[in-house]
């Protein structure tokens, strides 16, 4: 008997998603082809200005920032979520964008070297190593860490007929794994009473809400905090009036998504706060 072939390619990948998300699939897959809605972020005296999607915006107000202290954004590439942290940091503070991959990092750092403003510039040093492993050089080391992990994008993914057609549900195992590693070192190197901002823009279910179940049973010091949502769409407006739609969120079984066949096009985010106890 033949050895089962591995189901690859679009075929697979609609059925995967249809499990997902059962008759809603049809119009998530048509929103993932329509524009983001874009946000301007913009330093006075940048260079240049750096246009996000405002679903990302979302996610990066949702982190705590301490008023004084140490903020790694883990995962950084290509920046805008850095600008974001950036833009909201104190003189007090220091803020380390990490970028495992060296083309990244050269990336992220024209980016920001273009983005920000002088003054904030002082207060933001880069480094390119793998974030997983960040946690064997110190521990408890930051008081906030965004963790904007790498996942299966399937928007880009959808978009390429290169990527579908090579696409298996084995990759999002791998990725997942990839994003254990990555939540695990955050563990380790958040302070106690310190926040890690878990991302992702992914659809599925086991890049997101799974990775967040695993940590909780792995660290008994680590619990969900509540978003307040009204206050993120709150300063979101006051930073971006020209934002003409802030998107809402759903709330998913430990953190929150915004999906762009309900949000005119914004995201897909996957976003969920952790707390670190002492």
């Amino acid at each position: 008997m033949k050895k089962a072939e591995k189901k690859q390619g679009e075929a697979a990948f609609e059925e995967y998603y249809i499990q997902q998300f059962g008759e809603r699939w049809p119009s998530l897959r048509e929103s993932l082809f329509t524009e983001s809605v874009y946000a301007e972020v913009k330093f006075e005296k940048a260079e240049k200005p750096y246009f996000m999607d405002i679903a990302s915006v979302f996610a990066a107000y949702a982190l705590p920032l301490p008023e004084n202290g140490s903020v790694l954004d883990m995962c950084a590439a290509p920046g805008g979520k850095t600008l974001i942290l950036a833009s909201r940091i104190s003189q007090e503070c220091h803020l380390t964008a990490n970028e495992r991959s060296r083309e990244r990092y050269q990336r992220l750092n024209r980016v920001l070297e273009v983005s920000l403003s002088e003054d904030k510039k002082a207060l933001v040093e880069t480094s390119c190593f793998d974030g997983a492993t960040m946690c064997n050089f110190g521990r408890e080391k930051y008081d906030s860490i965004l963790l904007d992990a790498p996942c299966s994008s399937e928007r880009h993914v959808i978009q390429d007929q290169k990527y579908l057609s090579l696409w298996t549900k084995a990759r999002v195992k791998t990725i997942y794994m990839t994003q254990w590693s990555l939540l695990s070192s955050a563990s380790l190197l958040v302070k106690p009473e310190g926040h890690i901002l878990y991302s992702t823009c992914s659809l599925t279910r086991e890049e997101n809400d799974e990775v967040i179940k695993k940590a909780l049973r792995k660290y008994d010091n680590l619990e969900i905090e509540k978003t307040d949502i009204a206050d993120i769409r709150s300063k979101i407006s006051e930073c971006f009036p020209d934002v003409q739609m802030i998107p809402d969120v759903e709330e998913t079984e430990y953190g929150y998504h915004i999906l762009p066949d309900r949000q005119n096009g914004a995201g897909p985010i996957y976003f969920c706060l952790i707390l670190k106890k002492c």
